[in-house]
């Protein structure tokens, strides 16, 4: 690694990163990234020699749309100005089965896409198995990716990440996507999974309440083999884990990860920071995603709700936390705000 502490053994663990700027980073800029922003950012990444780049509507394939946010371009504009500037790094997209369909997967591969994560929510790893095996038939590598992680023990994870391995997963992974999980509730996931599947574990961690980057290096002390960051920590809620934060983290402390440090710092700087409206930041409704437990991408669906109905976003999401929201459920948003706008008027009245 250029400009790491040369400290690693010749027998040092490797953890491969991946990064998700062009995908869960999506989210930070309103789905709003051009295709040349993303091949910007694509050939800095690639120059770092980071191993797998995820590009993708911040829902993944299919997600431009009214319900989640419409994109700058579609799916296929932004593969295709990706895929020719890798020269090291492989293309990833992200599918959700029920947003993608399986024609956005063959779309994938032609053009280039050599690794698909399919995710759903922790509970239904049964409706990931027809696009596992139509990647695996494509030759992809696959990763079974279970969502909202922290909405179920890691005996229930164990359950769910059996049944993505036994569809033909090459990978399972499973996400903070609330920002909610403290180091010992990775660890104890971690654990179990690397136990008992046989295959190697990912994490894809959120900053929601400020312990992406801990949560990460408790993921790889545990035993898993990937981890998830991108550049200046961009992404849904609070963001995700710095990746380059994290590279010179796994550095310091003896991982190997194949990665050039100054190469993602200048990824970050020079590249990402210029396209990004504002900085990645813990401000008040993010940290509520985390403290609530709610699914990170909700944050900007919350907070236009929330001023469109003057009512508190931060009261918006904890309500929203409380009926236990997932992924998919955006339109429950919509639906919770006007609940608590008939119930302040309610209120008004029986005061009057």
């Amino acid at each position: 690694m250029s400009g790491g502490n040369g400290a690693q053994p010749a027998d040092a663990r490797h953890v491969t990163l991946i990064d998700s700027s062009l995908r869960d980073g999506m989210h930070a800029v309103g789905h709003q990234f051009t295709p040349a922003d993303a091949a910007a950012v694509a050939t800095a990444l690639d120059s770092a020699h980071v191993e797998y780049i995820e590009v993708s509507h911040g829902d993944g394939l299919g997600g431009s749309s009214f319900n989640y946010g419409f994109a700058a371009a579609d799916d296929g504009a932004y593969l295709d100005a990706v895929a020719p500037v890798l020269k090291h790094s492989k293309l990833c997209v992200l599918l959700i089965p029920g947003i993608g369909t399986k024609t956005d997967l063959q779309m994938a591969r032609d053009r280039g896409a050599q690794m698909v994560r399919i995710a759903t929510h922790c509970t239904e790893a049964d409706i990931a198995e027809q696009h596992i095996g139509l990647a695996k038939s494509l030759g992809m590598e696959v990763v079974g990716f279970l969502m909202t992680a922290h909405m179920i023990g890691p005996e229930k994870l164990l359950e769910q990440a059996l049944q993505m391995q036994s569809y033909g997963a090459d990978l399972v992974y499973f996400a903070d996507s609330a920002g909610s999980m403290v180091p010992a509730d990775v660890t104890a996931r971690v654990q179990l999974l690397t136990r008992e599947l046989d295959r190697p574990v990912g994490v894809h961690t959120h900053h929601n309440l400020g312990m992406a980057i801990a949560n990460a290096l408790a993921a790889a002390d545990a035993g898993a083999s990937y981890v998830d960051g991108c550049l200046l920590g961009a992404g849904a809620g609070a963001g995700n884990a710095q990746l380059e934060v994290l590279a010179a983290v796994l550095d310091r402390v003896g991982y190997q990860t194949g990665v050039d440090l100054f190469g993602t710092i200048d990824a970050a700087q020079q590249t990402l920071a210029p396209l990004l409206r504002r900085p990645q930041v813990i401000d008040g409704a993010g940290l509520i995603l985390g403290y609530a437990g709610v699914y990170s991408s909700f944050l900007l669906h919350a907070e236009r709700a929330a001023k469109r109905y003057d009512i508190d976003a931060r009261d918006l999401l904890i309500e929203l936390g409380k009926r236990k929201v997932v992924g998919g459920q955006e339109d429950m948003i919509e639906a919770v705000a006007l609940e608590m706008i008939a119930a302040r008027e309610a209120a008004t009245t029986r005061a009057v």
